[in-house]
């Protein structure tokens, strides 16, 4: 190929330079190309500090919607996130324990407030380990083991209010039979 485009040039010499070139042809062709080499770079110059900021936008962006999802995630899981009976059974336990504190916050005794706090507090403490059951719940992909543990822990919140309001009522009685006595 190389041989055929040298054997067309060598046969064919000066038969291409037909016209001559118009003086000042070559200082206006520099200018021609200089003008738009200057509109290249003021076109470049314009667009370069938009690629990254379209860059920086559209990360804004993604973020944005990435964290609408995210935050729409549970952190969280509750029982009744496993099934109806879970629900059900969520549901009659919440009642339980919130019927429970109602009576035991009912007494207003002053000799009783020491342990009525003092049961709230150990609320408190099983409350706060449920919130730490609903997290590994919800990283165990409902693990039968976390489930019982959380149904064990509103079985313990109960039975301490209840044993505690069991002990409360006893107070009362013996205060009461005392009274009685000594009149």
């Amino acid at each position: 190929m190389k041989d055929s485009i040298e054997h067309i040039l060598n046969n064919n010499n000066g038969q291409f330079d037909i016209e001559e070139t118009p003086q000042g042809h070559q200082n206006r062709f520099f200018d021609k190309l200089k003008a738009q080499e200057n509109a290249i770079e003021k076109t470049r110059k314009k667009t370069n500090w938009w690629k990254p900021l379209s860059i920086a936008a559209s990360i804004a962006v993604i973020v944005a919607v990435g964290s609408l999802f995210f935050n729409k995630a549970p952190k969280d899981a509750e029982l009744s996130s496993i099934s109806i009976e879970m629900q059900e059974t969520q549901s009659f336990f919440t009642t339980a324990i919130n019927k429970e504190l109602e009576t035991l916050k009912s007494y207003d005794d002053p000799e009783l407030k020491q342990i009525i706090n003092e049961t709230l507090t150990e609320i408190e403490s099983l409350e706060a380990q449920y919130k730490n059951l609903k997290v590994d719940l919800l990283q165990s992909g409902n693990d039968k083991r976390v489930v019982t543990a959380m149904i064990a822990n509103f079985q313990n919140r109960i039975e301490l209010l209840q044993g505690v309001i069991d002990i409360i009522e006893d107070i009362k009685i013996q205060k009461n039979n005392k009274d009685e006595i000594t009149l």
